[in-house]
């Protein structure tokens, strides 16, 4: 994979940002978007323009093909049994509380459990800690690891038979560790538990196969895997994803509608009332062709590169902390360096064109369970090279020596 080949196809990266070249290190926060995205969604506006299955002449049948051709390329993509398991939503975050409000709610009681861990983003904290309270259900914790990662004793320590639901990260937004997913799994479904997989972190930089790692649920965002903001989706097997109710209700969704009570469409339709994202699905369709034509096993392995050559390099740079597994890492590297507040690290980072992520990174639990208050984040995609990587270094060394002068 040539990394500096493919930067041709993303326009926003040929800038520079405070005098100098753009060097772009907050994936993990959203990518950045490739030409062929950008003029799939411009050809949507422009020739063909339409809301989906709902007229017969010729814009509208166009929009249909697009929106449900989208969803089956998300099937292919992340090899589920049917299109009807594939539903479009606004991101991640939408696509937790579809699961925690239409099923969670309804169905939990007191005595029963919702397993989760610290690392998780808020986006899948929250959703489950509201509907434990809202339910009287117990919200339990995975004990971590010194590194903070996820081990299966301990997974395996602390589901139980009154474990309903297990919610865990694929990828760790802050951590970078990698979840072993099928085995945790088997381990929710031995005590008849159902697992949802936040996949955020997960779908943009690794093969999904959610067959193989037989989750009941699996959400993932456009924006973090070279596609548009504002279009998620929430994998569901069928068997599961009908036992949820819709959170909203209106057009499109309906079946038939009488004066006291109404019916739903069949899956996924039920769960995507009014106008859908037609914009948003097309685009995420263009860029899961994009990435496919590249290969999610060579985008892993160069990712994967990057943070070993990047590490090598930081661990040399005294008075920096880095926070995770130090061995098998996903695409991103989260610090600290001395006494520096994460915030000013990140400001004089961007004096120098080099954006990378500071605060909480959504992830208060964790930032207490580290003892931090907030961290610095790196993360790679599939058009970072090793020179933005050097850059990255050489601002981490710029910005040490210019607060030890100013401090000493």
């Amino acid at each position: 994979m040539d990394a500096k080949e493919l930067r041709k196809y993303f326009p926003i990266l040929h800038q520079e940002v405070n005098g100098h070249p753009l060097v772009y290190l907050d994936n993990g926060a959203t990518s950045q978007k490739p030409i062929p995205v950008i003029e799939a969604m411009d050809k949507y506006y422009r020739e063909f323009n339409s809301n989906v299955h709902r007229g017969v002449h010729t814009l509208g049948n166009r929009a249909t093909d697009g929106y449900e051709g989208a969803r089956e390329k998300v099937r292919a993509f992340i090899n589920a049994r049917e299109a009807a398991e594939i539903v479009f939503t606004r991101g991640t975050t939408s696509a937790v509380n579809t699961v925690a409000y239409g099923y969670a709610r309804l169905v939990l009681k007191p005595g029963d459990e919702i397993v989760t861990t610290l690392v998780e983003h808020h986006a899948n904290f929250i959703p489950w800690q509201q509907a434990a309270k809202a339910t009287g259900a117990t919200f339990k914790f995975i004990p971590l690891a010194e590194d903070g990662t996820v081990t299966l004793e301990a997974v395996k320590a602390t589901v139980t038979d009154n474990t309903k639901i297990v919610a865990i990260h694929h990828i760790s937004n802050v951590l970078g560790d990698t979840t072993p997913i099928k085995e945790i799994a088997r381990i929710a479904h031995q005590h008849g538990a159902l697992l949802f997989v936040d996949g955020a972190q997960g779908a943009p930089h690794k093969k999904i196969d959610v067959q193989d790692l037989d989750c009941d649920f699996y959400a993932f965002s456009g924006h973090k895997m070279a596609g548009p903001t504002g279009i998620g989706v929430l994998y569901g097997k069928r068997e599961v994803l009908e036992q949820v109710e819709p959170m909203e209700f209106g057009g499109e969704m309906i079946d038939y509608v009488d004066m006291y009570d109404s019916t739903w469409k069949e899956l996924p339709w039920k769960f995507e009332g009014g106008t859908p994202i037609i914009a948003g699905a097309i685009g995420l369709g263009a860029a899961i062709d994009f990435l496919e034509e590249i290969g999610l096993e060579n985008i892993e392995r160069h990712e994967k590169h990057l943070v070993k050559y990047a590490l090598e390099q930081m661990r040399e740079i005294e008075g920096l902390k880095i926070y995770g597994p130090q061995q098998d890492r996903s695409s991103l590297i989260t610090f600290n360096l001395d006494t520096v507040h994460p915030h000013d690290l990140a400001t004089v980072l961007d004096s120098y064109g080099i954006a990378v992520r500071a605060g909480h990174h959504c992830a208060q639990p964790l930032m207490r369970w580290l003892n931090v208050t907030a961290t610095a984040r790196a993360s790679f995609y599939l058009y970072n090279t090793e020179e933005d990587v050097d850059v990255l270094i050489a601002g981490l060394k710029k910005t040490k020596e210019y607060f030890g002068n100013v401090f000493s």
